[in-house]
């Protein structure tokens, strides 16, 4: 099944056709900006727009950054606040007059590691962590997501931890490799404490350079960069269309 994957982020929003059986994207991908303010009806007349980019007429999977429960959004998160509460598959189905379906932005990136990339083989409990400008997380035991966790809102050292360990955090106080690993370590270590995963897998633009910080990280469970990277959220929007 060809799905269109649309992966909605606080600075871009970014889709392709994916070819859901093998999780790649058919056609080169089309970024275009997150309008601002990131209202619904805004965010929805760019999805229309990338629909009619691709000349789309089928099913489309859509990630956004917000609980989705039912189709509804609970939270914003680099979004407008006036998304909480809207029914966002009514919206977005009636705006591009197909069928949608939605959830969590880290959800989505969460699966398509699971199925395609580097968790394909994963057992027991793996936690995919997309370290960006928070901390998004997907929780997976086996291959059954677990949906909506928002992990990166623990607290830690008495601050919120993707305040403390985001990638964006890094970038923001200049802090090298292994300071940001530091922080990130703690971070990583309360989801062992917490979970005890047999599996951690690192997505987000950060984990390509992987090789600079994991040397540094000092938990017991195993880790892994993620594979399909920027694409993860395309292909697991889309991907969720079908699974």
């Amino acid at each position: 099944m060809n799905v269109l994957g649309i992966d909605i982020g606080g600075s871009g929003i970014k889709g392709a056709p994916v070819d859901t059986l093998q999780g790649t994207l058919i056609k080169e991908r089309l970024q275009i900006p997150t309008p601002s303010p990131a209202t619904p009806n805004a965010v929805a007349e760019t999805l229309a727009e990338i629909i009619r980019h691709f000349n789309w007429t089928g099913p489309i999977g859509c990630g956004l950054p917000t609980v989705i429960r039912s189709g509804i959004a609970c939270t914003a998160a680099n979004i407008d606040p006036s998304w909480i509460g809207t029914d966002v598959v009514k919206l977005l189905s009636t705006h591009s007059g197909l069928e949608v379906s939605v959830l969590n932005d880290a959800d989505a990136a969460g699966l398509a590691e699971i199925h395609y990339g580097a968790g394909k083989n994963a057992t027991g409990t793996t936690i995919v962590i997309t370290a960006g400008t928070g901390l998004g997380t997907a929780l997976f035991r086996e291959s059954t997501l677990l949906p909506n966790t928002e992990l990166g809102h623990l607290h830690l050292n008495g601050k919120i931890a993707e305040h403390l360990a985001s990638a964006a955090v890094r970038t923001k106080l200049k802090l090298s490799y292994y300071d940001w690993a530091r922080r990130f370590d703690d971070y990583l270590h309360r989801l062992e404490e917490l979970f005890w995963p047999d599996l951690f897998i690192i997505g987000g633009a950060i984990s390509k350079d992987h090789a600079q910080f994991f040397p540094h990280l000092t938990i017991k469970t195993r880790i892994l960069p993620a594979e399909l990277r920027n694409n993860a959220g395309i292909i697991g929007a889309a991907a969720a269309v079908r699974l």
